[in-house]
């Protein structure tokens, strides 16, 4: 896809028709010009050129001149139009945030269990909670699945918001969270990619993220789920940190009993159990 095709759908994106733009670039190209010449340029129908350019003067993308019997077109500088356009959408959102908060009820949502399905619709819901916490993220994830946060985790850390939790994978790229032990032992175990991540104490997001377009995850504020799940993640936190701080000796003999309290409890053979050494 050319770089003018793209434009122009971002362009779209902005609520204009693709007349619209088409008719604009082609002015920064070549200004002033008479509504004949702009069509002939961007291929604009004659019988639509003028209907686009008034729409144009309307939003104050474009600007006329009248010179005797002709009606020239000049383009907006594309920084006034920026700076226009910024300002319009600030507009429109603090109208919009001002008018949602209003009517949103809180308590009705508080202690509802949303799912979220698909990974990509999972990963971007996430980074929208990510963008607007303050205090404290606290995770339970993946190197898969850390590498498409990144963006908004380092934005956040910037901001003095704290990180913390427990890492699966071999290339941690954060001091702040912790390096599940003996990975390679819970990879032979596990099947699935399980994630789970709290915000501020308010959100949390939780469930099977391998799945592609089938992976699932449930997201709420309820008090409940969202207080065990920081439980669950400094649990594991602190089961890991401790291990590290043993000696080797100390380290085997804790592991060793940590394993067959796995054992008991998920009721593994002997033989299935040998298999995740």
């Amino acid at each position: 896809m050319s770089n003018e095709v793209l434009i122009i759908e971002d362009m779209k994106k902005l609520g204009l028709s693709e007349y619209e733009v088409k008719a604009y670039l082609k002015l920064l190209e070549e200004y002033p010009v008479n509504g004949y010449a702009l069509s002939k340029n961007s291929r604009i129908p004659r019988s639509r050129i003028y209907e686009v350019l008034d729409s144009l003067k309307n939003k104050q993308m474009v600007f006329e001149e009248v010179e005797g019997k002709t009606t020239l077109y000049y383009p907006i500088d594309p920084k006034l139009l920026l700076n226009k356009l910024k300002n319009n959408f600030e507009n429109i959102l603090e109208h919009v945030d001002t008018y949602t908060k209003k009517v949103y009820s809180e308590q009705q949502k508080d202690n509802k269990l949303v799912v979220i399905k698909g990974r990509n619709k999972i990963i971007e819901f996430i980074n929208i909670l990510i963008s607007d916490a303050k205090k404290r993220i606290a995770v339970s994830i993946w190197e898969e699945e850390i590498n498409d946060l990144s963006k908004g985790l380092n934005e956040a850390l910037s901001r003095g918001v704290m990180l913390k939790g427990i890492y699966f994978g071999k290339n941690n790229p954060y001091k702040e969270i912790v390096t599940h032990r003996r990975i390679e032992r819970y990879l032979s175990e596990k099947s699935e990619r399980y994630m789970t991540i709290t915000i501020d104490g308010i959100h949390v997001v939780s469930g099977i993220i391998s799945r592609e377009e089938e992976s699932q995850v449930t997201w709420t504020k309820d008090t409940g789920f969202v207080e065990m799940s920081e439980d669950y993640i400094v649990h594991d936190l602190m089961v890991n940190l401790y291990s590290k701080k043993l000696g080797e000796e100390e380290r085997k003999e804790f592991e060793t009993y940590a394993d067959h309290i796995r054992k008991e409890y998920f009721g593994f053979t002997d033989e299935e159990f040998e298999k995740f050494k």
